[in-house]
């Protein structure tokens, strides 16, 4: 990756150079400020003035230059509605054309306008965290609090870009107008249903728009759940480079990977108790057949992620081999009367993991433009395979034998989930094209990598500030203070192992881990023990077990269409964040039974807030990590998306452990023994949450 101040400075348009945000002088500012704070020369309430008089006038720059070319469009879009009335009285094909051209023209020096607000946003923000990070103020949360609703503050015109929405729908009506004038059709564009206009301009403003756009709506908030890392500014070649590598049939492949895995997940949630029993084993030793599968999926992770770094295609086609074979284990395991092949059978399972290959297809071969969708796609396919695996268990209530192999409740979860991974690999062999990698272009790569290691080498050996008598050549100078600092600072390399990936992770990073851990681990022992605590105290069948799970996985879509489309608008993320957590805690309260008779309704009741409130703080938790979380963590092996998952995952077999090893106390002490635990690490959250409540944003 390349540090910012360079790609700013590649990515300014040049007649423009002079109103972009002062990064290289600021940064220096910040620089001269810690040194000057660190001997004491220098009061900390001056700082604080003159670095916000300075983002002050910054600000007001960008502003007034943007209301300048925003006269400018008005004014060209107003020329041409003029022009455009003769076309009534004389209408011409040739004029029409002509101008739909214009009003496209328009529309690109708008895009210019939209790139130039983008770059100018991040800058201001990556400038305020250097600041708090080389200073150790929490200036980021004063200045914007500050200045958000001040009226002599021009802060919100730069991210709410206030009038050129207008701008946006003159140039939208107008081509759509022409386009009716073309078609003959008499009827205005307003009397006819809203159907999106068809142009790549208008396609281009739209994503510009959605990039620029800070209220979250249900596809933004839903993509959030899949955790896909992207660069803030991707360059075009790399969009065009995502346009070439892009195939509809593989990325369908990948999401149907995802939702097969969901359903082999909890398709055995409903029979797991029965069919250890009928193994010899206790109940609550389902709490390890379940686990198998996560404890597998811990390692299967890593070495998935590092595959995906040379292919996507032979990772899939393993990890259907493999889910073949564990899921024919599992089913076998009954004649066999064996439990060890009935864990080995969820090991394999669990060891074809490929979800770390499903997210780095989408986030290295989808096209940004529909990469959010692609994500949404991701989470919706993994809540309906969540929804849909405990209600196939529960069709599948049958036992006849054939060839004298069993087919019963618990061996036909194994059989159907088997022959599908036989069809999916069928379909996967036929229908998946591997994205072409260039052996030039990543030599090409390598070599450039290796000359940044030099230049930051050279880099760390020059002093942080010359002296006045050696300042000579001011370019060469900023260029290694620019490589000393960020050398310094941040190096750009993907990390390389868990150890440098731990290292890279903030107190505020830890603490959405810790959050993720916590829902994972609620929501596991909540799906896990449901048919051993139901059974005990409900006397619930295999099918009431089914619908309830299934009913469970299928509120995942309405909530997060009333919190994505309606709640995220009205509450700020860290709030809803706070009040997920007390909920969660509320329903694992609830959950306990107590002096009372245990009923059915305080079950279902506390499981649907605790499973409710869990899956909205999973979004929450994910979109504000996305935020804090270091820029080397999004590309290379060890990525984001693969901490988040592993978090999640050693929550689950840490769940499942706890589950079999309450079993020993009795059936009647499992509930509160499990919830104990939830408990304590639900109230640790709330904590952490509060404590660093205002670094979280």
């Amino acid at each position: 990756m390349v540090a910012f101040g360079k790609k700013l400075k590649d990515r300014q348009i040049q007649e423009w150079k002079e109103y972009y945000i002062n990064y290289k002088l600021m940064k220096k500012k910040v620089k001269q400020y810690a040194n000057q704070t660190e001997n004491e020369s220098l009061d900390g309430r001056h700082v604080l003035k003159d670095f916000s008089r300075m983002l002050d006038n910054q600000i007001e720059k960008i502003v007034l230059f943007l209301l300048k070319q925003q006269g400018k469009l008005a004014s060209r879009i107003a020329e041409l509605n003029e022009q455009q009335d003769a076309l009534h009285e004389e209408p011409e094909v040739n004029k029409i054309t002509d101008f739909q051209e214009a009003y496209r023209e328009v529309g690109r020096d708008l895009l210019n306008l939209f790139h130039f607000i983008e770059i100018n946003a991040i800058g201001l923000r990556k400038i305020l965290k250097k600041f708090d990070k080389r200073l150790g103020y929490r200036f980021t949360g004063y200045y914007v609090k500050t200045r958000a609703n001040h009226p002599y503050s021009q802060l919100q015109q730069v991210f709410k870009h206030v009038g050129l929405g207008a701008v946006v729908g003159a140039i939208s009506r107008n081509l759509t107008e022409l386009q009716n004038f073309q078609r003959r059709s008499y009827l205005s564009i307003y009397d006819e249903p809203s159907l999106p206009l068809q142009d790549p301009v208008v396609d281009s403003i739209k994503e510009a728009v959605d990039r620029l756009t800070h209220s979250t709506n249900f596809l933004h908030f839903l993509a959030q759940h899949a955790f896909i890392m992207q660069d803030e500014l991707p360059a075009p070649i790399e969009e065009h480079a995502d346009d070439q590598r892009y195939h509809f049939m593989s990325l369908l492949l990948n999401l149907m990977n995802t939702f097969l895995y969901m359903v082999n997940t909890y398709i055995i949630v409903p029979t797991a108790d029965d069919y250890s029993m009928s193994l010899g084993a206790a109940a609550t030793v389902c709490g390890i057949v379940i686990g198998a599968m996560a404890v597998a999926q811990i390692f299967s992770s890593v070495y998935f992620s590092a595959w995906s770094n040379k292919s996507y295609f032979k990772p899939l086609v393993f990890s259907s081999i493999v889910l073949f074979l564990g899921n024919a284990l599992y089913a076998l395991a009954y004649d066999l009367n064996s439990l060890p092949v009935l864990l080995l059978g969820r090991v394999l399972c669990g060891l074809g993991s490929a979800r770390a290959v499903n997210r780095r297809y989408i986030s290295d071969c989808v096209p940004l433009k529909i990469r959010m969708q692609a994500s949404a796609g991701f989470v919706s396919a993994s809540a309906l395979g969540m929804a849909c695996g405990p209600a196939l268990a529960g069709l599948l209530q049958t036992n006849f034998k054939l060839y004298k192999v069993s087919f019963n409740q618990d061996t036909l979860p194994g059989w159907v989930m088997a022959f599908a991974w036989l069809a999916y690999l069928a379909w996967l062999w036929i229908s998946f094209r591997e994205p072409l990698r260039e052996p030039e272009e990543n030599a090409d790569q390598q070599e450039s990598i290796e000359d940044e290691k030099d230049k930051l080498e050279k880099g760390l050996a020059q002093p942080l500030l010359l002296p006045p008598q050696e300042s000579q050549g001011d370019d060469d100078d900023d260029e290694k203070c620019d490589i000393s600092e960020e050398a310094s600072e941040e190096s750009h390399q993907p990390a390389n192992s868990f150890g440098s990936a731990y290292r890279l992770l903030t107190p505020s990073v830890k603490v959405q881990l810790l959050i993720y851990f916590m829902l994972k681990y609620a929501m596991e022992i909540l799906l896990s023990e449901s048919s051993v605590v139901t059974a005990y105290y409900f006397q619930w069948s295999t099918s009431s077990v089914a619908i309830f799970l299934a009913s469970l996985g299928l509120t995942v879509l309405p909530v997060n269409v009333i919190v994505g489309s309606s709640i995220s608008n009205m509450f700020e993320d860290r709030q809803i964040l706070l009040a997920s957590e007390i909920m969660v805690l509320v329903g694992i309260l609830f959950s306990f039974q107590v002096v009372v008779k245990y009923t059915v309704p305080q079950y279902v009741i506390s499981g649907l807030i605790m499973f409710v409130s869990a899956e909205v703080l999973e979004g929450v938790n994910l979109s504000l990590l996305s935020r804090v979380m270091s820029s080397r963590l999004s590309r290379g092996t060890y990525n984001g998306g693969l901490l988040s998952t592993e978090a999640g995952t050693i929550a689950r077999v840490v769940a499942d452990g706890t589950i079999t090893l309450a079993g020993f106390l009795g059936e009647g002490r499992l509930l509160n023994v499990t919830l104990l635990p939830s408990l304590v690490i639900c109230l640790a959250s709330i904590i952490a949450t509060c404590s660093t409540y205002n670094s979280l944003y």
